[in-house]
């Protein structure tokens, strides 16, 4: 069955409120870490963009993307703070229309690059930015937010992907490349991530990544994190951006490729 919906940009107080709830469905997140309605009403009185996906028919959101202009240095962008769908609308592709109405709304506003982070342990994440919007993942960034202790297992710090979206250029989904390239990361039979062989001046490198990272026992999550952080974050520092996510089965690989972003980040 198809799922039919609309996605529309959010200017009511009370409709901003019901986003709340699209945050907790989709993140499970506790009340201090939900993003209050006052903070988008505010926001977008102030520039930035909320937008809303809800069911045709209703007035009950199940997604939202939010963002809001950034400066640094004499350059402005939009930086993409939030982009939640509730689990049963995922693979929807409202994921894709929400990102696309946020950046119609932010060339609205004479800006023409986004940013935003992303979980590098999260390959569905991947698919989404690197493949279906075309994007790409510029910079690494060890422990980006500070996240509570666990109450059991290690601690697996919240590194992320700086991703950068030029809005200017024609938008086309990418399919899955092919896992063709020099590895720098690759998985050893055991699961566990092997070690990092540099591959300087090489033209393709592909760096392996669980694809269900979040069903993985703690101390081998921390493990690929460390790993991923290791290899990710010494190619782009090397000159190398990431260009997309390759798959092989039930095997995954980031795609790095020489290239530079623009040095917002």
């Amino acid at each position: 069955m198809t799922l039919r919906y609309v996605v529309r940009a959010v200017t009511d107080a009370a409709d901003m409120r019901a986003l709340e709830d699209v945050q907790v469905a989709a993140w499970g997140y506790a009340d201090r870490e939900v993003l209050p309605g006052t903070m988008f009403r505010i926001s977008a009185a102030s520039g930035g963009v909320v937008v809303g996906a809800y069911p045709e028919g209703s007035g009950t959101p199940f997604g939202l993307a939010y963002g809001f202009p950034a400066l640094r240095d004499g350059q402005a962008w939009h930086h993409s703070h939030l982009l939640a769908v509730h689990p049963d609308w995922r693979g929807s592709g409202a994921a894709v229309a929400l990102k696309l109405e946020q950046a119609r709304l932010a060339r609205a506003q004479g800006l023409t690059r986004m940013t935003w982070t992303f979980d590098p342990l999260v390959a569905r994440n991947a698919r989404l930015n690197l493949g279906k919007l075309g994007a790409r993942a510029v910079s690494y960034h060890p422990a980006w937010y500070d996240l509570p202790a666990p109450t059991s297992g290690p601690a697996v710090p919240a590194d992320r992907l700086m991703i950068e979206w030029d809005l200017n250029a024609p938008h086309a989904e990418q399919p899955a490349p092919t896992p063709d390239g020099e590895p720098l990361l690759t998985a050893l039979p055991d699961g566990t991530p092997g070690p990092f062989t540099p591959r300087p001046g090489a033209p393709r490198t592909l760096a392996e990544v669980p694809t269900a990272a979040d069903t993985l026992p703690g101390p081998l999550r921390l493990a690929w994190r460390l790993a991923l952080r290791e290899a990710l974050g010494t190619a782009l520092r090397d000159g190398y951006v990431v260009t997309g996510l390759a798959r092989r089965g039930d095997r995954a690989w980031y795609v790095l490729e020489p290239g530079h972003g623009s040095g917002l980040y």
